[in-house]
């Protein structure tokens, strides 16, 4: 059975799809064969989900046996309005069993797979259902995502909060693109004095991928 991560953040504009695609490299590097799957893409509006097709070219690339794999494989819940899923969708009620189906075909043809979330973790889905519930519905560990810049301290605690709630286990990797002069002294200091286990990327890309390799 493939490693199946669960990449999510605490907001919106973080790099998701960044950090997927670096992972999905640091992989194939690792002699292991990615996949990525993004179960639902909001902001559709020319008909081709930009991530989804970033993460399709990535697989092609990366993992040959993935070639007959299209966007729709990819991201099978697409909308066009630039909202969380429970008001892009509309009227529409959202069905996962499909979409998690959908998610074992592509499983079943890499070795790690990285499904993507749309948004923070507690974006709303549906009626009752948010992004932090799909780590459970696709039996997967997950992935927080959180940014460098300057007061990103409170949503990363209030995300890890969420999750432990949850009981879903979860690495944090800090993504490193914003404030990048202040990072180390003004938001780096209070995860090394609490302890707060970490990774920093790109940094520790090639640590955090093994690390997902002994997971299987």
């Amino acid at each position: 059975m493939a490693i199946k991560i669960f990449v999510t953040a605490t907001n919106t504009n973080v790099g998701k799809t960044h950090t997927t695609l670096s992972m999905m490299e640091e992989a194939a590097r690792q002699g292991l064969r990615p996949a990525a799957f993004k179960p639902i893409e909001t902001g559709v509006t020319d008909e081709k989900p930009a991530d989804g097709t970033a993460l399709l070219k990535a697989m092609h690339r990366l993992n040959p046996v993935t070639e007959k794999l299209t966007t729709n494989d990819v991201v099978p819940l697409q909308f066009k309005l630039p909202a969380a899923p429970y008001v892009a969708k509309g009227d529409q009620t959202i069905v996962l069993g499909p979409v998690i189906e959908k998610s074992k075909q592509i499983e079943a043809l890499c070795d790690i797979l990285f499904i993507e979330g749309a948004g923070g973790v507690m974006v709303p889905i549906d009626e009752g259902l948010f992004m932090i519930d799909l780590p459970k519905l696709f039996d997967a560990h997950t992935l927080l995502i959180s940014p460098s810049r300057l007061g990103s301290i409170n949503d990363t605690l209030l995300s890890m909060e969420a999750l432990n709630h949850r009981g879903i286990g979860f690495d944090l990797a800090i993504n490193l693109f914003e404030d990048m002069e202040s990072f180390e002294y003004i938001t780096l200091p209070y995860y090394e004095r609490t302890g707060i286990s970490h990774s920093l990327l790109p940094r520790d890309l090639s640590a955090l991928v093994r690390r997902f390799n002994r997971l299987r």
